[in-house]
């Protein structure tokens, strides 16, 4: 209000305590100047504490009024401004509270109770009611006073309730004790006071007595003597303010000696130009153009709106080992916060950093999820499956290739694998390829030690061996499918994953339609049908093979073969379980029709075994083979619902690996055991059988088969061996029956 009418007749003003930031307005307020900083500033320090004691959640407290209520305002913009802290509530202290507003005041605060810092703007007496009200709701050491200036290092504020302001801090303008004062003031007394009217009211007040009939002090209370002295006969500090009374006062002085010095150079004392009629404008620059060392020796400057900058020192109260409590210097502040954390001490015996914050900081993989219109709230969500923590708020989504790591601040490449050879899905694989692969080498000894005998010529020996060869490349795959995947390893899957397959069906599609054709053409006439020498058959067998290996070619000539490593296959929801597998580029659509031709051989095959199952079982092995088929038949029936029926499991790669082999080994041990292996075993163990037999003519072969089929009928109703007797009497020549069946 003082500065609002000195203004309107242009008359300077410089203040020693008023600390409004209002005042700071220079359009409102031009004549106005003060040595203590606004608290502008001082919010400025109060909020570079709370920032480097990482408090992001705060309550403000402010008494009613232009103090409180400005003070609290600069802080609630300043944390607008540079974001970071957040205000959970902002409560005002009414100029005459109700009884029980403190308690009220405290309950909303706990409202709140994450919010433990307390933001106070507020007088003296304020603060005493709150630090009482907290005393009285148990709430000692829960709640972390900031205070401003107003506080300060003051004593009477926490006479009472020292536990309840344990761990305060305080902040008050830097200032220093001036000992000139001092002595000055302790040597006043009751004769040489000439100055201040009010001096005999503080002299009978500190002094405790009666200045005579007149005093001031009622009562019976002693005479004062008038020999009382200062700071012996009474307490005595100096008031902290002196400094600043002092140097607004030398701010004055030196603005008119800089003033008198510029309009009455050489003058002595006022010159006309300063008697009759000072301008204000013209002294109010000259207030704002001083610069000099003050009482405190620190400099007096003021700014373009009359502020002078912001010094302050920050204060904790705090309890010592000896229960006494005293205010300690931990810092200080001038533009920039210098804060000695080491010197700070909170509740006796509480080692840890008091935290005052909505949430607490996420672990690591996790994102903030902040709670609308609080962005100091938040919750913390893990950033799940594939994901990893990208920045404080998002998870993002790891390359196809890769997984998160095992903290989920990044992301790491997945572990690529194979089949092993000592994974128990190679291994039974491996140990059925290895006994069939040793079987067949056996029978191929055995066939070819004993290549002239009997039995051996007349199973063909050629086509045995193109089969044999086709068995023991079943067997063999089984080493190239569990291999390490490279270019060659892939190359030789595409070649002989069908060729075995091929080379076995081809063969035996050959004898079976070599049988059928006899037969068929024995029904029409007594002409032995064409093709069915070995040489034709071989030319027929590796016409057939040779279909697959062109259909493998063009394979290749469209598609080179390569390995790829398949991250989809064991992509689980645990990223820690994915695992990439190295595998050859060969699709589950081309695997089939790589295999589809050999099935193909393979039913047409079953079929004409099925048309020649009425020939006499010892007739180029019409009935084995046929036997073979049909468990062959069965086998591949099983493999297809298996093999697809896994294409979505987790172990799919060696589920379809080991499928794929054991079919191919049974396949093969099927046509081994039931094909060669009754052959090796008279060769080995009945020899006396290996013996040549009667030849007889291709029309007493073909009678024979044909009386078999019409005697068939018969046979119900004849004793046992009457349709053999007749048979045999239907023959042109005259050898045993036994020979020909």
């Amino acid at each position: 209000m003082v500065a609002n009418i000195l203004r309107l007749f242009k008359i300077p003003q410089i203040s020693y305590a008023s600390t409004a930031p209002e005042l700071s307005d220079n359009t409102r307020y031009d004549f106005f100047s003060r040595v203590v900083p606004p608290d502008s500033y001082q919010a400025q320090a109060m909020m570079d504490i709370v920032t480097a004691m990482e408090w992001n959640y705060v309550s403000t407290l402010a008494s009613e009024g232009n103090y409180g209520e400005s003070g609290v305002e600069a802080f609630i913009q300043i944390s607008r401004e540079t974001g970071g802290v957040c205000i959970a509530q902002s409560l005002k202290i009414p100029r005459e509270p109700r009884p029980g507003e403190f308690d009220k005041i405290i309950r909303r605060l706990l409202e709140t109770s994450n919010a433990r810092a307390i933001i106070m703007f507020a007088n003296e007496d304020d603060i005493r009611r709150v630090l009482d009200a907290a005393k009285r709701n148990n709430q000692t050491g829960h709640f972390l006073w900031v205070g401003s200036d107003s506080w300060g290092s003051k004593i009477s504020p926490v006479i009472g309730q020292e536990r309840v302001a344990e761990g305060a801090i305080t902040i008050l303008p830097k200032r220093a004790s001036v000992d000139a004062f001092d002595r000055y003031f302790r040597s006043r007394s009751l004769s040489n006071n000439r100055r201040n009217v009010w001096f005999a009211e503080f002299w009978e007040e500190n002094f405790n007595c009666k200045l005579g009939m007149h005093g001031k002090r009622p009562g019976s209370l002693k005479k004062c003597t008038g020999l009382e002295k200062v700071g012996r006969d009474s307490s005595y500090e100096q008031e902290g303010k002196v400094q600043f009374v002092m140097d607004a006062v030398y701010a004055m002085a030196h603005a008119l000696h800089r003033m008198h010095r510029e309009l009455c150079y050489g003058y002595p004392g006022l010159c006309p130009r300063m008697a009759n009629n000072i301008d204000g404008k013209e002294l109010l620059n000259h207030i704002r153009a001083v610069n000099f060392n003050g009482s405190a020796g620190t400099p007096v400057v003021f700014n373009e709106n009359g502020d002078a900058p912001g010094r302050y020192d920050i204060f904790q109260y705090q309890i010592t080992n000896r229960s006494t409590a005293e205010y300690r210097v931990i810092g200080s502040w001038t533009n920039k916060l210098h804060l000695k954390v080491e010197a700070m001490r909170w509740r006796m015996g509480d080692p840890s950093f008091p935290a005052s914050v909505c949430s607490l900081p996420c672990r690591t993989g996790e994102r903030k999820k902040v709670v609308k219109g609080v962005p100091c709230c938040w919750h913390c969500e893990r950033c799940e499956g594939y994901h990893f923590q990208a920045s404080e708020f998002t998870c993002e989504l790891c390359p196809y290739e890769k997984r998160p790591d095992a903290n989920r601040t990044g992301c790491t490449p997945i572990p690529i694998i194979k089949l092993e050879w000592h994974s128990p899905w190679a291994i039974v694989p491996v140990f059925i390829a290895m006994l069939g692969i040793i079987a067949t080498s056996f029978v191929i000894v055995t066939f070819v030690r004993y290549n002239d005998t009997p039995i051996v010529r007349a199973s063909g020996r050629e086509m045995s061996y193109v089969l044999l060869t086709g068995i023991f490349l079943c067997y063999a795959i089984t080493f190239l499918m569990i291999a390490t995947p490279d270019v060659g390893v892939c190359s030789l899957r595409r070649i002989f994953l069908g060729l075995g397959m091929c080379f076995s069906y081809a063969a035996l599609l050959t004898k079976t339609n070599r049988i059928h054709r006899i037969f068929e053409q024995g029904k029409k006439s007594v002409t032995a049908p064409r093709f069915i020498s070995p040489a034709s058959q071989l030319v027929i067998t590796f016409s057939l093979i040779s279909v697959q290996l062109l259909g493998v070619f063009v394979w290749f000539a469209v598609d080179p073969p390569h390995t790829v490593v398949d991250y989809g296959e064991q992509r689980t929801q645990d990223p820690m379980a994915a695992r990439g597998v190295l595998k050859c580029d060969i699709s589950d659509l081309s695997l089939i029709c790589s295999l589809g031709y050999s099935i193909l051989l393979m039913v047409t095959c079953t079929v004409y075994a099925i048309k020649t199952r009425g020939v006499p079982e010892t007739f180029n092995e019409a009935k084995p083979i046929g036997f073979t088929m049909y468990t062959t038949c069965i086998i591949w029936l099983a493999f297809i619902p298996i093999f697809f029926g896994t294409s979505q499991s987790a172990e799919r790669m060696y589920i379809q690996t080991t499928t794929l082999t054991i079919s191919l080994s049974l396949s093969a041990s099927v046509s081994l055991g039931m094909l060669y292996m009754p052959k090796v075993y008279i060769i080995l163990f009945h020899p006396e059988q290996n013996v040549p037999k009667r030849k007889r003519s291709f029309k007493a072969i073909v009678t024979a088969a044909t009386m078999s089929g019409k005697l068939t009928q018969k046979g119900g109703d004849r004793p046992n061996g009457e349709v053999k007797t007749e048979l045999c009497e239907s023959m042109e020549t005259n050898s045993d029956c036994t020979s020909i069946l």
